[in-house]
């Protein structure tokens, strides 16, 4: 039997949620030549293991040792790192009103013991397509059209959990935002067509620069574009914006309309978190933006903090 691989070429996950070990020996033997099998016995550590895992669907015995299906599926649905997940219910319990309450608390199908092999894999194997699908639409979303690279609805995202971390683990975060500069005049002397080659080649740039795991570059709108620093303090993020600057000019973008210089440049703004000032994702996007504001006026092709 040939394993199955999801949207983004890998085998999808399947966590198994069964105390009993026969009932787990039999599903992973039926799903282990198809997907990545995950087993847990314990009810009450279904969300953490999720989590961890992040599989493609959850396959939930309902008559579990320490807490009932049911409530797992409640605390899964409830917790936003996992919602999303599906879950199918493996039971023994096929009474219509059980299947209603297990639909009422997030179910996207049951399967019943003993289950038809053929049956069951058919399902999974729906409900993972579904998933992946949903995901890939998801991830389309966030992605800046013309560049490729996240965009304003995926760095506002990204920046409220990068500020949500700073503060649990009391660490310094930075922000910086960029405006390619005199950018109208590049569109009026060069084409709309050469402008959006522009905003191509230094969304290229800033992927390559912002290489940490964590870090996230980002199409702010029309010729801005921002960068999210965890963990990196104000000096970190000097020098991580000097290099994009000098990375930028060094592409050699041709500019005559530019007064700051010959090739196409950038100025940056840049804006540090610190955990005891406990200032909103807005207002550090402000600094920033009041920061780039002093870079522009001093005239282009600098970084201010």
């Amino acid at each position: 039997m040939e394993s199955v691989k999801g949207l983004d070429g890998r085998r999808p996950r399947v966590l198994v949620v069964d105390d009993q070990p026969v009932n787990v020996m039999i599903l992973n033997e039926l799903l282990s030549p198809l997907y990545d099998v995950f087993v847990e016995t314990k009810g009450a550590r279904v969300v953490d293991v999720a989590t961890q895992v992040v599989p493609d669907i959850i396959l939930l015995d309902v008559v579990l040792n320490d807490i009932d299906g049911y409530e797992v599926c409640k605390r899964l649905k409830t917790t936003e790192s996992v919602a999303s997940i599906p879950v199918i219910f493996i039971t023994a319990k096929s009474k219509d009103e059980d299947e209603e309450v297990g639909f009422s608390v997030g179910a996207v199908d049951y399967i019943a013991k003993p289950f038809n092999a053929t049956i069951a894999l058919t399902r999974i194997r729906t409900h993972i397509t579904l998933k992946q699908q949903a995901d890939h639409l998801e991830s389309l979303a966030r992605l800046d059209g013309l560049t490729g690279i996240p965009n304003r609805r995926a760095f506002d995202e990204a920046l409220a959990r990068s500020l949500a971390q700073a503060c649990r683990d009391q660490i310094a975060m930075s922000v910086a935002l960029l405006d390619v500069d005199f950018f109208k005049r590049f569109n009026d002397e060069y084409g709309h067509l050469e402008g959006d080659g522009c905003l191509k080649a230094i969304a290229e740039t800033l992927s390559v620069l912002s290489s940490r795991p964590l870090d996230l570059a980002a199409r702010f709108g029309g010729e801005e574009f921002a960068c999210l620093l965890p963990q990196t303090s104000i000096d970190g993020a000097i020098q991580f914006a000097e290099k994009v600057r000098v990375a930028i000019k060094d592409l050699k973008i041709p500019h005559a309309g530019s007064d700051a210089s010959d090739w196409v440049t950038v100025s940056i703004g840049l804006a540090e978190f610190n955990p005891q000032s406990k200032v909103s994702a807005e207002e550090l996007l402000i600094v920033a933006d009041e920061a780039l504001y002093r870079a522009k006026e001093n005239g282009r092709n600098q970084v201010a903090s």
